[in-house]
């Protein structure tokens, strides 16, 4: 039994983990008679990592918790903060009983000690190093199938976990980097292997990226722009953008935010209520202090 909220040491076989699941299924795809004669988009979806902290043995023991890296700030503190902060910590949330009761006891952790905190980031890495292990297998389907010249490859994800950052774990309406910074990786042709780019770039441009990858016009308006300038032409952006509604049932507060990124600074506004945080990440990449109400950023914010 391990001290650390939702953490386990799952005997669920690794055959029979969602992670290989999903990819022995899109291998099968992959390996179909004639697939290599056609275009295709396949969307290949791994649930983890995610709570609860389960990742199937070995792989829950391959990170030594006493080795693995603890957030510099780890514990909270709401001062200064916009307000919600605290209030989707302690709000009830609306709707049904059931799930208000599910909603505060599995989407809510307390703050956990730090040897709780390197158990539940061990079997993060854990569920991390399994997915990988998986995609290594997809890597190796292309290749046998002779697809891996002509086909691009976008690995990502929907959102990050915040891992004990500001003694918060899980995800919620605090747009902390360890929360919206994620993995984008890319390859095929004209892609060059091995460049970093750090560019401010979004999930919302990636749909906007197929569409001009496949030679074809989207049929809803797009939002995002088409990453392969970025990739191809060393495009280079001002902003990306992240929004994010969240309804009462989720928290117990409505909320309407928009959050503008840079390479150097990030701000976050609620439009219900019009409060927000400002964070000079180049010189407070922890994101300490809230520069929001600080009138020698004003023409920073208005901008």
């Amino acid at each position: 039994t391990k001290v650390a909220a939702q953490t386990w040491h799952s005997k669920l076989p690794v055959a029979f983990h969602n992670s290989t699941w999903t990819a022995d299924r899109a291998i099968s795809w992959l390996q179909e008679d004639g697939r290599g004669d056609e275009p295709f988009c396949a969307w290949v979806s791994f649930p983890d990592p995610h709570h609860p902290f389960d990742a199937p043995e070995p792989w829950s023991h391959l990170h030594d918790p006493k080795e693995v890296d603890l957030p510099k700030y780890r514990r909270r503190n709401f001062e200064g903060r916009p307000w919600w902060h605290e209030q989707v910590l302690t709000a009830e949330p609306t709707g049904s009983k059931k799930n208000a009761e599910t909603r505060k006891k599995y989407s809510r952790i307390p703050e956990q000690t730090d040897e709780q905190l390197a158990e539940i980031i061990a079997n993060t890495y854990g569920q991390i190093a399994l997915i990988d292990h998986q995609v290594g297998r997809l890597m190796e389907a292309l290749e046998d199938q002779g697809l891996a010249d002509n086909t691009i490859v976008i690995y990502s994800s929907d959102h990050g976990d915040w891992l004990g950052d500001h003694g918060l774990i899980l995800k919620g309406p605090m747009h902390y980097e360890g929360l919206l910074r994620i993995p984008l990786i890319l390859r095929g042709p004209n892609i060059k292997a091995g460049a970093i780019c750090d560019e401010p770039v979004s999930t919302l441009d990636l749909s906007a990226t197929f569409c001009d990858y496949a030679n074809t016009e989207s049929q809803l308006p797009q939002h995002g722009q088409s990453l392969r300038p970025v990739l191809e032409e060393n495009e280079t952006r001002d902003f990306a953008l992240n929004e994010w509604e969240l309804l009462p049932t989720r928290t117990g507060v409505a909320l309407s935010l928009q959050t503008v990124r840079t390479k150097t600074a990030k701000l976050t506004i609620d439009r219900n209520t019009m409060a927000g945080e400002l964070y000079i990440l180049s010189e407070d990449p922890y994101e300490l202090a809230n520069q929001f109400d600080n009138p020698n950023y004003m023409s920073l914010r208005e901008e």
